[in-house]
């Protein structure tokens, strides 16, 4: 549930003024990080809208549930941006938000309305008295209501929005409303009662609830001839005379026996009743049941998410989608199926058994991606290496949790020491404890805070929790302490003025990860930079905009700066550069709108720039289906629509805008286009470009397999043909840097926008002093070594103007020579796959890792494995087509098998590319 928020009426807030001038560093995954609190479909059921704790409502495309767009409103710090409710109208043209929105600011709490199609604020309703809990738009969308956590309910008219009716006779909080078809009203409360409102929001009824005492979902069915009754204190349900609030039945909750049903649904038809909550199972899974006889009869039970039910809305023809507070987004059919879900992309700390895990100085860390200590996993600071299902480690030690006389502080609201209560917030739970090495002090980790006493229970500071501190820990150094949060992520704190140094995100796949200080310094895995990055207020009329680290890798991916924090200080960092300064453009699509028909290739496509810091706009870039198609660098105007034409083949095809500054490029806006027209199936042609250097001049180089991986990949990719009407090759072994600079000329002079490139690198890489990436030729010789050595930008200058889909494989192994150091090859292939370069990178292994080898394989382990997935081993589905998500699960899991953990492959792949097929095999 959310946190209980005082009136704005209430004496002794402190009232603070929005900022828009201080971006704020956020996590940000594909999917909600926090409970979801409400969902909402519109009547065509194209569009799905999600709400959440996270600061977030998203927009989902339907059958899909393909994340469209993120809706972004003005946020601070602790409650404020927190969305409690949301709702989209039945046109689907319209998202109203609202939550903890606004009331930190002067102005009272406000509701964003939001176009859905472009994600822009197209007004702010204003003045509200308190958080609201819940948005409903009438059926024939005359209406909006919304439900306050004190005052009752306000209803406007959405002609003009202003307010048409309101009731504040309300003895509690209001967590519901929902219209009928005819426009009347019902709503729930905690003060035990529903309330029942004709069309002109006069009150009818008012009636006790007899289920509980807290009635929490209140629903029509289609008729309207009776109402649902879910609450958030029983597992009863009540089905009331849509007429009179008379009771007319109770559905069968036998066995039902713990938890809560507070969501209620009816099917469309009327035949099926739906509740949930967090009823559940003995393993813990929540239930929903579904009742047939619209719920006269008897029951079957649906299993569904992890944590509580918290909204269900039932679409035609049987089916049903839920939001839980996992969070997980899950869409149920007729026969109770689970046929399409998007869970939480974070780790669940919950439960952990063992702890959080760290080394004496903390700079590693051992923790769990699931609840009670399932699929454990460590980190390392400095060497920057995840290992999942790491060996035990005699280093890493448990957290103290002994030696002081600390009681009742797990899961507990009044935790003690010797007896004598700590002093926490009202409802505020205690859920983890540590003790310092010492005994002289201890942190108390809590729904909302990390607390820090000394032995005597006087609290030294406290700090604002992102999430649920459910596990903390304190590094036998006794300088810092780090804390596991509900937010998925961990992060470290001096323990001498609660300063955060560190914060890490392990993504649930088990793979990518990142690691920033608070002034935005980082590093990331392949794949992963853009999971944090800046919000920025426009203040409280405009959406906010979001920009991801990646837009300004350039000054901020700081590996070293990084790996110093713990060890020093905490003020190594070098100056921040002024964020709004530097930030990229906005693009927005206006038309055509996503999934839109077309049946001539010559599109109109309509769009707006909008700069968000004053620096010129240098560069408009079209791709279609993320490779470029067209740029634009002269008169490109902004803040007014401008238009522009493109031809496109015959096909479905994905076209996307990217706008670029001198200092960064935007985020992509993207709209996927239908044909309408036949099918024009056409193969590509394959190019492949092979250089494999194991034979160099300096012999002390010298490998044994990159040559032989180059031959081996080139000849399963010819043996593997059937995809493509042709394939041809340049396979260059022991090649010099003019051989290789020739290879980059040939393929970016052969390849087309229907064709598919792959260029396969294997040899020595290393960064300059100054951080810079290069591969060494046959001829390399350090005395010359920028003559000798080919440059990165030699190699990203061809991938990234390649028309055709392109593919980049690379095997580094790493010599140490004067000038250079270890390669990063994170920093490559975060580059080159930013949607602006539009490259699928494999990479051989992840952070300071090297590519592993051993004479039995003949190859080295990466080109060993894949190998044998082209071959048809990485075919999960048995379909003869082998896809790039398909390479990328077979080669995380055979190479770190193969290499007893010291080797981690690693995909990093643009958001404007699909998953598609790389070869077709035979089985």
């Amino acid at each position: 549930m959310q946190n209980s928020p005082l009136s704005l009426s209430d004496k002794g807030v402190k009232r603070v003024p929005p900022s828009p001038s201080i971006p704020i560093l956020r996590l940000d995954t594909e999917m909600h990080r926090a409970v979801i609190n409400r969902i909402d479909v519109d009547a065509a059921e194209r569009y799905l809208v999600t709400g959440s704790d996270d600061k977030t409502a998203r927009v989902w495309t339907l059958p899909e549930m393909r994340l469209l767009r993120v809706l972004r409103l003005p946020i601070g710090e602790g409650n404020e941006g927190k969305v409690y409710a949301v709702t989209i109208s039945p046109d689907g043209e319209t998202v109203a938000v609202g939550g903890w929105t606004g009331y930190d600011w002067n102005e009272g709490v406000s509701i964003y309305l939001f176009n859905r199609a472009t994600g822009e604020m197209r007004q702010r309703l204003t003045g509200l008295p308190t958080v609201v809990n819940h948005l409903s738009y009438s059926p024939d969308g005359q209406y909006l209501v919304a439900s306050l956590y004190k005052s009752g309910i306000r209803i406007y008219q959405t002609s003009d929005y202003m307010l048409y009716a309101e009731d504040t006779d309300y003895g509690d909080r209001s967590y519901w409303a929902d219209f009928d078809n005819q426009g009347r009203l019902v709503t729930s409360c905690d003060d035990g009662y529903i309330r029942l409102y004709n069309q002109q929001f006069k009150l009818l009824k008012k009636r006790k609830a007899l289920g509980g005492n807290r009635p929490y979902t209140v629903r029509f069915s289609s008729s309207g001839d009776e109402i649902a009754v879910g609450f958030a204190d029983s597992t009863q349900v009540n089905v009331l005379s849509g007429k009179d609030l008379s009771t007319l039945y109770n559905p069968d909750t036998r066995g039902v026996d713990n938890g809560n049903l507070l969501s209620v649904a009816w099917s469309k038809d009327g035949r099926w009743l739906y509740a949930g909550g967090n009823y559940h199972d003995s393993t813990g899974i929540s239930l929903i049941l579904r009742w047939e006889k619209a719920g006269q009869g008897s029951y079957d039970a649906w299993f569904a998410a992890d944590d509580t039910i918290m909204d269900i809305q039932a679409l035609r023809e049987g089916s049903i989608i839920f939001g839980s507070a996992d969070p997980t987004i899950g869409l149920f059919n007729a026969n109770g199926q689970l046929t399409l879900s998007h869970d939480a992309e974070i780790a669940d700390f919950r439960e952990s058994l063992a702890g959080l895990l760290l080394s004496k100085d903390g700079t590693q860390v051992k923790f769990s991606y699931e609840v009670w200590g399932k699929r454990p996993a460590s980190f390392s600071v400095n060497e920057r290496i995840l290992t999942v299902y790491p060996r035990p480690d005699s280093n890493l030690i448990i957290p103290y949790t002994e030696g002081l006389n600390i009681t009742d502080w797990k899961h507990q609201y009044q935790p003690k020491l010797n007896g004598k209560a700590l002093t926490l917030k009202e409802h505020e739970m205690a859920r983890s404890l540590a003790i310092a090495p010492d005994g002289q002090h201890f942190i108390l980790g809590t729904d909302w805070y990390l607390r820090f006493f000394d032995k005597n229970g006087k609290q030294q500071w406290k700090v604002s929790a992102p999430g649920v501190a459910w596990d903390i820990n304190i590094a036998k150094n006794g300088k810092v302490a780090a804390a596991a949060f509900g937010d998925g992520t961990v992060r470290w704190y001096r323990l001498d003025d609660a300063k955060e140094l560190l914060a890490f995100f392990p993504h649930n796949d088990g793979k990518r990860w990142i690691l920033w200080t608070p002034e935005g310094y980082y590093a990331a895995s392949s794949g992963a930079e853009s999971l944090i990055g800046w919000h920025i207020n426009q203040g409280p009329e405009r959406a906010a905009e979001f920009f991801p680290t990646a837009r300004f890798r350039e000054r901020f991916y700081r590996p070293d700066v990084v790996a110093q924090v713990l060890g020093g200080d905490g003020n190594q960092e070098p100056k921040q550069q002024a964020i709004q300064k530097i930030v990229p453009p906005v693009v927005t699509l206006l038309s055509p709108e996503d999934k839109a028909r077309f049946s001539n290739s010559t599109l109109e496509i309509r769009y707006r720039i909008r700069r968000v810091s004053k620096e010129p706009i240098t560069t408009l870039k079209i791709l279609l289906d993320g490779r470029p198609l067209k740029a634009i660098r002269e008169k490109i105007v902004s803040e007014t629509e401008q238009r522009l034409q493109i031809t496109v083949p015959q096909r479905d095809v994905e076209v996307s805008l990217i706008a670029e500054n001198r200092y960064a490029a935007s985020e992509p806006a993207t709209v996927r286009l239908r044909w309408r027209g036949g099918k024009h199936q056409i193969k590509p042609k394959l190019y492949i470009l092979a250089i494999g250097v194991s034979d160099y001049d300096n012999n002390s180089l010298d490998l044994n397999y990159a040559a032989q991986d180059a031959r081996d990949f080139v000849k399963v990719l010819e043996q593997q043909n059937s995809l493509y009407r042709e394939i041809s090759v340049k396979l260059l072994v022991d090649a010099s840097k003019n051989d290789i600079l020739d290879g980059l000329e040939w393929i970016e002079q052969q390849v087309t926008q229907d064709d598919v490139a792959i260029i396969f690198v294997a040899g020595h890489g290393i960064n300059d002093t100054n951080g810079h990436y290069y591969f060494l030729p046959r001829n390399f010789n350090e005395q010359s070594f920028k003559r000798t050595a080919l440059a990165y930008h030699d190699i990203k200058n061809t991938l990234s103007v390649l028309q055709g889909k392109v593919l980049f494989f690379i095997d580094t192994s790493f010599k140490t020579v004067k000038q250079g150091g270890v390669a990063d090859i994170d920093k490559i292939a975060n580059d080159l796959s930013s949607a602006e370069n539009g490259i699928v990178v494999f990479a051989s292994s992840t952070g300071k890792q090297s590519s592993q080898a051993e004479p039995g394989w003949q190859n080295g382990a990466f080109t060993e494995v894949l190998v044998e997935g082209l071959r048809g081993a990485a075919d999960s589905n048995r379909d003869a087509k082998i896809s790039l998500n398909e390479l990328d699960s077979y080669l995380s899991t055979r190479v770190k098998a193969l290499t007893n953990g010291k080797q981690n492959p690693m995909m990093a792949k643009p958001q404007t590319i699909q998953d598609f097929p790389i070869v077709f095999i035979k089985h």
